[in-house]
């Protein structure tokens, strides 16, 4: 009797792949076929939902751009000496409070705005919105992944980052641009 081959590191990445473009897909239908609601966050102290989102959004870049700092470092791409021990953990951490913070931006996106095409801005914001949560499952499930050589979970962690600077710039930058700094 032959024991059942484990599966390959390709079809890990096949499948997880797989997974975030469902995830993705899935996302903008509902978003695309949801009635909005045009309300769905708001926070004390905030003039709007959109500014909540729009900080909240801020905030998740900011962590973003510490899980690229630190990714850098734990890979030996920053030169300088050793990385401290402590990255490792700030990186996973400054990751789940990252997508904690875009999460009730998903859902004001989702269920108060929908999916939207009617200008340029919109459009590309709403895709890459459901690109961001495809790229971070599949990122997820890969970092379950055995085998996998050492240049998948950077490019999966990059493309997860590029789609939400990209969400960001197309809301909370524009945001700020149209109505100012303000809370």
């Amino acid at each position: 009797m032959t024991e059942r081959a484990q599966p390959t590191a390709s079809a890990a990445i096949l499948v997880a792949v797989g997974c975030g473009a469902l995830a993705a897909v899935a996302l903008g239908v509902f978003a695309k076929s949801h009635e909005p609601q045009f309300f769905s966050i708001n926070v004390a102290g905030f003039s709007s939902g959109t500014a909540v989102k729009s900080w909240l959004a801020t905030l998740a870049v900011a962590l973003a751009v510490f899980q690229l700092v630190s990714a850098f470092a734990m890979y030996r791409l920053i030169p300088g000496g050793r990385t401290p021990a402590w990255v490792g953990t700030a990186h996973v951490w400054s990751g789940r409070l990252a997508v904690l913070a875009s999460v009730p931006v998903a859902v004001h996106c989702l269920y108060a705005l929908g999916f939207h095409d009617a200008d340029t801005r919109v459009l590309f914001h709403s895709l890459f919105g459901c690109f961001f949560y495809g790229a971070f499952v599949t990122k997820m499930m890969l970092l379950t992944g055995k085998g996998l050589r050492g240049w998948v979970i950077p490019i999966a962690g990059g493309l997860v980052f590029f789609g939400l600077v990209y969400v960001w710039l197309t809301s909370a930058l524009w945001f700020f641009q149209t109505s100012g700094i303000t809370l």
